[in-house]
Order: structure tokens, then C-alpha cells, then sequence
């Protein structure tokens, strides 16, 4: 228009106006830069009984140590451990994206010979981080704002046992409506995929019976790349109680 040609006209020679769009079609662009630039905070939790492998497939999972000075108890300290709750974070950077990653590790955990309400410290932990948050976001300082609740717990069930143990029911129901829990059998290469088809059926089947409500991967949108309904169909396949796993079987 006139208006543009009499403003270009004014400016210094060599210096040419920018004819981006500057509207709020942009807000997704603006906000993924500053969501890129600032970095995504991510707090897992891991639980489950000593030996089922948590340790090596946080690490294996995110290719870091995180358990460098882990000090590995014998019996007689297990037994005399109380249920504690260890946190470690870590930088991680891929592709210019920065993830602050905590793992909330939960060691002495059904350890004891009475494991009465053993998960009350647990659930005691996640309930401070949410006020916290609710403290922090209700201030006047909101700009460094840690977010310290727990996104995800994995809890580990035993490939040795049948099924559900008490101790993994309530710990579930817990938790249920506090965290996405996401239920692992541990070391499930060390059986035969019949027998992990089996244990995966009797799980999923305790899991409804005892109404424990565990994550449950979204539906895509219809207007999502191909590419993405094809990986979120595989992820909701490879959690069928009919189909085998590798080292850790979700269920």
C-alpha cells in the first residue's frame, strides 16, 4: 500500500523491512522457541523391591550413571533400612533440547518384615512437592519456579511371583490418583514368552479386578502425521497383556 511504500522510503539505503507476519497465528512458533530455549523439567519415580533391576534401566533408559556413589546394602542393613526418598538429577541435552531429568529412587521399600503402609512416605513425599508448586505458583516471584512434582512413577513387579502381590495393589491404589503410574515386570527376559504372556494376562487381569486405575496412552488426533499414529498404535500394542517384551515388560 501507499502508507508501506512512503514508510520504506524513509528508511536508510540497504536497510529493507522485515515482512514476517507478527500476529498471533505465531504464538505456537514463539512459545516452542522459549519452551526450547528454557528447557522441560521431568521428575520420574522408580519404585519396587530390591533387585529387580530399576537402577540399570533408569540408566540404560537415559544413557547416564545416575547411581555413581550407590552404596549396595547387605542383608542385615536391608533389613534395619527404613523406606527413604533419594533424588538425583542430570543435564541432559539432545538436539539443542535441555531436559532437567530427577529420579526419585525409593530404596528399602517392601524390604521389612512388615511392610504395614510401607507406601505412606511415598505418598507423604509427592503431596509436599504438590503444594510446593502450589505455593510457589500462588507468590509474587513466579519466574524461577522449580517444578519438583512427580510426572511418572514406574513400579517394578517381581517375574518371579504370581501376579500381584498385596504389597503392589495397595501401593497402585496409593498412588493411583496422584501419579501416572506405569506398571513394570522386571527382568522379563528372563522368561519364556509364554510364561510372560501368561503373567502379563494375570496382571492386567488383577489390575481390573482390583480397580487400579495405571496410565493409558492418549488417542492421537485425526488431523496427527501418519508417522506419529503409527508409533502411539505401537506403544498401545506392545502394552497388550498378549504380547512380549524385552528386558522390562510394561503391562
Amino acid at each position: 500500500c501507499a502508507s508501506e511504500k512512503a514508510f520504506e522510503s524513509k528508511l536508510p539505503t540497504g536497510l529493507c523491512v522485515d515482512k514476517e507476519y507478527v500476529g498471533f497465528a505465531t504464538l505456537p512458533n514463539q512459545l516452542h522457541r522459549k519452551s526450547v530455549k528454557k528447557g522441560f523439567d521431568f521428575t520420574l519415580m522408580v519404585a519396587g523391591e530390591f533387585g529387580l533391576g530399576k537402577s540399570t534401566l533408569v540408566n540404560s533408559l537415559f544413557l547416564t550413571d545416575l547411581y555413581k556413589e550407590r552404596k549396595l546394602l547387605n542383608a542385615e542393613e536391608r533389613i534395619k533400612q527404613t523406606v527413604e526418598i533419594t533424588k538425583r538429577t542430570v543435564d541432559i541435552e539432545e538436539k539443542g533440547v535441555k531436559l532437567k531429568l530427577t529420579i526419585v529412587d525409593v530404596p528399602g521399600f517392601g524390604d521389612a518384615v512388615n511392610n504395614t503402609e510401607c507406601w505412606t512416605p511415598v505418598t507423604d513425599y509427592i503431596n509436599q512437592q504438590f503444594e510446593q508448586y502450589f505455593r510457589d505458583e500462588s507468590g509474587l516471584n513466579r519466574k524461577n519456579i522449580q517444578d519438583n512434582r512427580v510426572h511418572c512413577c514406574l513400579y517394578f513387579i517381581s517375574p518371579f511371583g504370581q501376579g500381584l502381590r498385596p504389597i503392589d495393589v495397595e501401593f497402585m491404589k496409593a498412588l493411583q490418583d496422584k501419579v501416572n503410574v506405569v506398571p513394570l515386570i522386571a527382568k522379563a527376559d528372563c522368561l519364556t514368552p509364554s510364561e510372560i504372556k501368561r503373567l502379563k494376562e494375570q496382571v492386567r487381569e488383577e489390575i481390573d479386578k482390583f480397580g487400579i486405575k495405571i496410565y493409558q496412552f492418549p488417542d492421537c488426533d485425526s488431523d496427527e502425521d501418519e508417522e506419529l499414529k503409527q508409533q502411539d498404535k505401537g506403544l498401545k500394542w506392545r502394552t497388550h497383556p498378549t504380547v512380549t517384551s524385552g528386558s522390562s515388560g510394561t503391562c
